[in-house]
């Protein structure tokens, strides 16, 4: 219950943005803290080209895949969260984003954001919890991510106008 209040709370401050950017930013730091992970991405569907993309993501550029590639692309299409504890052993895992970086995924947990028409809009991804990603952490982003979803559709929206 403690997480969920603290989600309650950041909900206040997450009210008070108006820039995509800085929207991203905040809810990507929350999602961090919420479990214990080192990094965070958030990636935005982009219909029209059939990619998704980040405007942000810990200690790298712009990333930018495939509807369908890797285990964000999959979490987009089967509208569904994926964990990931063994990224190395998983087919769908995209390895050459790390040797871009530089960064070792040990493990990740991916959870989609549905737009006010249960469309999905966007992946939040987690990487690098000390322990294995388990269920409560699925359940916490989940609701974390259906929280947000207003917000982060709203600011999508503005940035577009």
């Amino acid at each position: 219950m403690k997480k969920f209040n603290k989600i309650a709370e950041f909900g206040k401050k997450l009210m008070s943005m108006d820039d995509m950017n800085n929207t991203i930013e905040l809810i990507a730091d929350e999602a961090k803290e919420l479990v214990g992970a080192q990094r965070c991405s958030i990636f935005i569907v982009d219909n029209d080209d059939e990619m998704l993309w980040t405007t942000l993501s810990d200690g790298i550029g712009k990333i930018v895949v495939a509807l369908d590639a890797g285990v964000v692309g999959a979490t987009y299409t089967s509208k569904a969260a994926q964990v990931v504890n063994n990224p190395y052993e998983d087919e769908r895992f995209l390895p050459n984003i790390d040797k871009k970086s530089g960064y070792i995924t040990q493990n990740m947990i991916t959870v989609p954001i549905f737009n006010s028409k249960r469309e999905v809009m966007g992946v939040i991804q987690l990487l690098n919890k000390e322990t294995d990603f388990d269920e409560e952490d699925l359940e916490t982003l989940t609701f974390f991510a259906n929280y947000v979803s207003g917000s982060l559709e709203l600011a999508l929206i503005s940035s577009k106008a």
